[in-house]
């Protein structure tokens, strides 16, 4: 079962960071598109703004899409931990906890299961155990 057990983490975690990184890419899902992911990012304090929109959405989409290929996950892991630690700091942890509020919560978990990954690796069915 244990060659099991990281993909259902894998696929979970890979849908979530390309629905993000599309919201911010191409403002599909409502999103408002790499110009407002910029504007919010100008607003934090972020220079420049647009450098850092492009290199968010880029590490969400490709590193969400590694998640599910099983490829290079560790890498990806790290990267999107980053991502997420980011977040935190400079838009959610002053709003608590809860993600009512606007907190840490959602980003709390997605972090604690990216560590899981790393730890427990891509398992079976995965392009790392292809090559």
């Amino acid at each position: 079962m244990k060659d099991w057990a990281s993909l259902p983490l894998r696929l979970s975690l890979g849908i979530i960071f390309i629905a993000h990184g599309a919201q911010k890419a191409f403002g599909w899902f409502g999103g408002n598109g790499i110009s407002g992911f910029a504007g919010m990012l100008t607003n934090l304090g972020f220079r420049p703004p647009l450098f850092w929109a492009c290199l968010t959405a880029c590490t969400e989409l490709i590193g969400g899409l590694l998640l599910i290929l099983g490829l290079f996950t560790r890498m990806a892991c790290a990267l999107l931990f980053v991502v997420m630690l980011v977040a935190v700091t400079a838009i959610h942890f002053p709003n608590g906890f809860f993600a009512s509020n606007g907190g840490f919560e959602f980003n709390f978990l997605i972090m604690a299961a990216l560590v899981s990954l790393a730890i427990m690796g891509t398992g079976k069915f995965s392009l790392n155990r292809k090559f």
